[in-house]
């Protein structure tokens, strides 16, 4: 899915790979492809289930390097020629995530270019981690250490933030295949050439619309059947794991997991004050539960991530709702960026006013200082809600301190590395 490269000279050479096909070097390419095929299935069997599901047709014609619509893989032979077979590997494990994240149709109307590079280093980045194939360095293979973890939206923002500083064609000439946008020549052969080789791609692909969604669908089903084969979460990436995750588990409003998590604090602790009911068939006496007399919870409202005051308001009095429940109760709101401020503390006496909290300021944004606030306050809430865009600059804060729920809005795709979470959606 784009351009491939790593310096002028490279890239014309890459450029001079295009033109007609030699059958002799076609055929030790496609064995060179299906062996790299065979070693995925052998040793990250997810990548290798659906590796093979791609068709392999030859590009020679258009395609500098190697390309993927989702149904097919496309290949220069004369690049793949040039690549070791764990680097084939990578190279089918590369085009395999850009399928599985739906890189172009998570794109909107983002820069195409600097997407491209996002995205590109957020694959490579999954790949070396969970040693898929071996990193390609026969040809430059954009990595860079500091997007490792990262997903493209953040990995863009950061590239986007310093456009003018960067050299992004240096950056366009480090990718290892061809971007597909949508955009092609091809209206004769829709279907890019027959599996068995017999057939090749005879210009850049066309899909429609419709044609992507149903492709966007097949790979949903045949991401599963592959995770499947996986021997234990570990071998597969974050980002490939949140999506089985939203495929396979029902999404939660953020309200219901609000409302679970508060509701939660109430039952804290047993006692054997009151006998259990349960225990008296079983002539036994089993613990009831105590209920604390007091609700204590903190909130952190996120300063630097232009929290609107419609969705601020539907926040708080979403808090407040919850609380009203309660017989008694706490509420400890700060507002933060760099530092804690402007902290206020709500109970059953003022909690009509919990809605006209004002967030103010607007810096960066370090998770670490509400938690050093609460600690240097000597405040041990129940529960720490967070409402943040979930872009810290460093840590998520401390997770042993107290049990922390995340609400995240402006973003559907970033997840905690510990926590509950929810996405903040307005209805």
């Amino acid at each position: 899915m784009t351009s491939t490269t790593a310096t002028k000279e490279d890239k014309k050479k890459f450029a001079n790979l295009i033109g007609p096909t030699e059958p002799k070097v076609d055929r030790e390419v496609r064995e060179l492809l299906i062996t790299a095929r065979v070693g995925l299935l052998l040793k990250a069997s997810f990548f290798g289930n659906l590796a093979t599901r791609l068709k392999l047709v030859n590009a020679d014609e258009w395609c500098p390097t190697a390309a993927t619509d989702g149904r097919h893989f496309y290949y220069n032979s004369r690049f793949i020629k040039m690549l070791r077979p764990r680097e084939i590997e990578f190279l089918f494990g590369h085009e395999v995530l850009h399928c599985v994240y739906d890189h172009f149709g998570r794109r909107g109307d983002r820069d195409p270019q600097l997407w491209n590079i996002a995205n590109d280093y957020c694959v490579n980045a999954d790949l070396i981690k969970h040693k898929v194939g071996e990193k390609i360095t026969s040809v430059p293979c954009l990595h860079d250490p500091k997007y490792d973890g990262l997903s493209s939206e953040e990995v863009y923002d950061k590239l986007y933030e310093k456009a003018d500083k960067i050299d992004i064609g240096k950056l366009l000439d480090q990718m290892i295949d061809e971007h597909l946008d949508g955009e092609g020549d091809s209206d004769s052969d829709s279907d890019g050439g027959d599996s068995d080789g017999e057939g090749k791609g005879k210009g850049r692909p066309k899909l429609t619309a419709e044609e992507r969604q149903a492709i966007k669908d097949e790979i949903k089903e045949a991401m599963l059947a592959a995770a499947a084969t996986v021997d234990g979460a570990g071998n597969l990436p974050a980002g490939v794991k949140r999506l089985i995750q939203d495929l396979t588990e029902p999404k939660m409003d953020w309200r219901e997991l609000l409302r679970m998590q508060l509701e939660s604090t109430i039952k804290s602790d047993f006692t054997w004050m009151r006998a259990s009911r349960k225990g008296w068939h079983m002539d036994a006496v089993m613990p009831g539960m105590k209920l604390d007399p007091m609700i204590d919870i903190a909130v952190a409202l996120d300063a630097s991530g232009s929290i609107s005051e419609k969705m601020l308001k539907d926040f708080l009095s979403e808090i407040q709702g919850i609380m009203e429940s309660f017989p008694a109760y706490r509420i400890h709101v700060v507002t933060f960026d760099t530092e804690a401020y402007n902290p206020v503390q709500y109970d059953s006496d003022n909690l009509d006013d919990i809605c006209d909290y004002e967030v103010k300021g607007g810096g960066g944004t370090d998770f670490d200082c509400v938690y050093n606030y609460l600690k240097e306050h000597e405040i041990e809430p129940k529960r720490l809600v967070m409402f943040t865009d979930g872009y810290p600059f460093g840590s998520w804060g401390d997770e042993n301190y107290t049990d922390t729920v995340f609400i995240l809005h402006g973003t559907t795709t970033i997840v905690p590395p510990w926590g509950q979470f929810a996405y903040y959606d307005e209805k």
